[in-house]
């Protein structure tokens, strides 16, 4: 079970969510592409528990089409833990993961056991083929978590064919972390992980993948 959280991404993202949904929704949408008068419903983080979802659960909660392809033969259980989960009025899927500061755009390596990590590296090295098939980078180093939350939006979309979007949602501001005040200081970060990951800004599910920005003053 989950709680309000005091400060960082977990803060702001239970705030966008709960007490400034219409923020958060028309940023998502401009970015979209879609009309502003279309809605999401948001399933997570939902007071008054702010729970929050992975794997199979997490399509539970959006209610998602079954599956063509099972999870367990891409990726171990307890995966990728999703910030927000949403839905549009078309039944578009909304997987977001948010930021407050440049350090959480790193992360460590996986700590999955043997068997889980081999999974783990065989899945990477298939969405990394297919996506930057030039880059020779390791997919589990540094940026993994970026890279496996790629990973599981290639998954929904190409191989299950899901009408999935990868949402960043980057904080401005947050001031109570030390966060970046001006977007142009997230966009020198995304520019190094993508280089460190030989991925290319244009690469094909790049139009499914959405960076919004939101100055948290507006949500206070």
């Amino acid at each position: 079970m989950n709680h309000r959280a005091r400060k960082g991404s977990k803060r702001w993202i239970q705030v966008a969510v709960n007490d400034k949904a219409s923020i958060l929704t028309a940023a998502i949408l401009e970015s979209l592409g879609l009309p502003g008068r279309m809605k999401i419903e948001w399933s997570s983080p939902v007071g008054p528990h702010y729970r929050e979802h992975r794997d199979l659960a997490a399509l539970g909660v959006m209610k998602a089409p079954s599956l063509r392809v099972d999870l367990d033969s891409f990726w171990p259980r307890r995966g990728p833990v999703w910030d927000a989960l949403g839905r549009t009025d078309h039944g578009d899927l909304l997987f977001v993961e948010a930021k407050a500061h440049i350090a959480e755009a790193a992360s460590p390596r996986s700590k999955a056991t043997p068997a889980s990590y081999a999974l783990i590296q065989k899945s990477l090295e298939q969405v990394r083929a297919w996506l930057a098939p030039r880059s020779r980078a390791d997919w589990t180093g540094t940026f993994f978590q970026y890279a496996n939350r790629l990973a599981h939006l290639w998954f929904y979309r190409v191989q299950n064919r899901l009408p999935a979007h990868l949402v960043f949602v980057y904080f401005l501001n947050a001031r109570d972390v030390g966060g970046p005040a001006r977007r142009e200081e997230w966009d020198a970060a995304l520019t190094l992980l993508h280089s460190a990951l030989g991925l290319s800004r244009r690469h094909s599910l790049r139009r499914f993948v959405h960076d919004v920005f939101i100055n948290v003053d507006a949500l206070t």
